[in-house]
């Protein structure tokens, strides 16, 4: 409890294994997502948001040209959500998506009671202030290969919700900021990364 404590108070990040989610699942939503990504933009444009929704849902770039956040996202609410829009193609995507969505909920409540006793928080204190789950999400995010001028991603920024659940591939590329040096947090098959 200790060593979770101190990552909690001093990193704000750690990683979990036999977390809930099986590997399979993982692999399947990491190549699901990978095949949406990789369809022409004509035809990922036609998963965007529902017209006049100012919630992200669905199909999204990111690419304002003097900003170096150059992504596209596909960003799902609840499965129940009336937001969501889900790509035909891949055909599984959505059942993928969903699926891991529900695993992901059930794993941040177990992290949420576990992250409150670490903390010597009164019992229910996280899930109390988090008891509305109907504004969870969840992204598949795919950076924009970098250039020789510019190396893109997301620039240095803290995240703005309770927890923040991060699955690498292969290709890595989150560090994590301690005292103003960055640490890598290399991607460990299996495992996800926690923030808080």
């Amino acid at each position: 409890m200790e060593v979770l404590k101190e990552a909690c108070s001093e990193y704000g990040f750690f990683k979990i294994v036999n977390h809930g989610v099986p590997i399979g699942l993982i692999d399947r939503a990491l190549e699901a997502s990978a095949t949406f990504f990789d369809l022409p933009d004509d035809e990922k444009w036609k998963f965007s948001a529902l017209p006049g929704s100012y919630l992200p849902a669905g199909y999204s770039q990111h690419q304002p040209v003097y900003s170096l956040d150059k992504n596209e996202t596909l960003s799902m609410f609840p499965p129940s959500s009336a937001f969501n829009v889900f790509p035909t193609n891949p055909p599984d995507l959505r059942e993928v998506m969903e699926e891991v969505f529900s695993c992901l909920s059930k794993t941040g409540g177990l992290i949420e009671g576990i992250i409150n006793d670490c903390l010597g928080l009164p019992t229910g204190v996280i899930q109390q202030f988090n008891s509305d789950r109907n504004w969870d999400f969840m992204v598949a995010r795919r950076y924009f290969p970098a250039t020789e001028e510019e190396d893109r991603g997301i620039t240095a920024h803290q995240d703005g919700n309770s927890l923040t659940f991060v699955i690498q591939d292969d290709a890595g590329g989150l560090e994590v900021c301690k005292n103003g040096e960055w640490i890598l947090a290399t991607p460990t098959p299996g495992a996800i990364i926690v923030n808080v």
